[in-house]
Formats: C-alpha cells, structure tokens, sequence
C-alpha cells in the first residue's frame, strides 16, 4: 500500500503541475502548501521502493503512519482552501484579505505592489461543481483513510 499511495500522490502533484504550466492556471499560496503533504507521502513511496531499503513490519507501519498523518494534514489544508473559497472560512491574509486604507499613499501603493495576484478565495476551475480544492480534499482523505485502513491491517496481521 506505501508504493501506490506514493504513486497516487506522484499523479496528484502531476495534476497540480499539469494546471499549473499545461492550463495556464497559475496557484494560490494554499494551493502550495496543499502540494507539501503529497510530495511527503511521493518522498515515502519512493523510498519504500529503493532495492536498499529494509522491510520489517515497524518500517512498514511507520511508513504508513507517516503517510496517513501528512495526508490527513493535506485534507484539513484543502478543507480549510475550499471554506476559504466558499467565503465562510477567513484565508491568509497575504492571499485573501483585502488592503487597509487606513494609511499613508505610500504605504497603500507599497500595499498595492506587494499583494499577490492569484486569490485563494476565487475559484479559477472547477468541474461537476467542485473546485480543484475540492477535489483535493476529498481524494487526499480517500487517500488518508485508506491509509489508516491499511496501517490498521499490519496491526491486525501480527
């Protein structure tokens, strides 16, 4: 189970890359940080596959832990991006707040020149309805729980 769930996070962050450079649609600063659990959980995967690497039921069962922790982190952070989206959930002002006008002009033009361009709490794709946060949080806690599922099978099998 390591290895295909290090393959399943490989493809999400092809996906994440594919939007990025192939549509054009350039991420958020949440869409990022939704990127480092899957590249952990790639990093593990890949690991576990190195002809090197000793497989002992502890090795197995804190790979896994590993992996079930940094994709259940991944689901809150996607869960967290779409509340965002759905503006019920405030986001990192660096990417979804709106500027003060309660300054100088020069600090509102400093203001202006170092707020970002992509917002987090706008939706730029989305298919049966659903954001790409969306779809992110609901297969990494797919993910997550089958990881759980197979970590409960190593203990269950001793």
């Amino acid at each position: 189970m390591v290895k295909w769930l290090g393959l399943a996070s490989g493809v999400m962050l092809a996906m994440a890359y594919f939007f990025e450079y192939g549509m054009g649609l350039a991420p958020c600063t949440m869409c990022y940080w939704q990127r480092i659990p899957h590249g952990i959980v790639l990093a593990i995967g890949v690991i576990a596959i190195l002809p090197f690497v000793v497989h002992t039921p502890i090795s197995n069962r804190l790979m896994l832990a590993v992996m079930m922790i940094s994709l259940m982190a991944g689901a809150g952070i996607a869960a967290w991006h779409s509340g965002v989206e759905l503006k019920i959930l405030p986001g990192p002002t660096a990417c979804s707040g709106g500027i003060a006008l309660d300054g100088s002009p020069a600090a509102l033009v400093d203001q202006l020149l170092a707020a970002p361009v992509v917002r987090c709490d706008e939706v730029p794709w989305s298919l049966f309805g659903l954001s790409m946060a969306n779809w992110n949080m609901l297969i990494t806690a797919a993910m997550a729980i089958l990881a759980g599922a197979a970590l409960r099978q190593t203990f269950k099998s001793r």
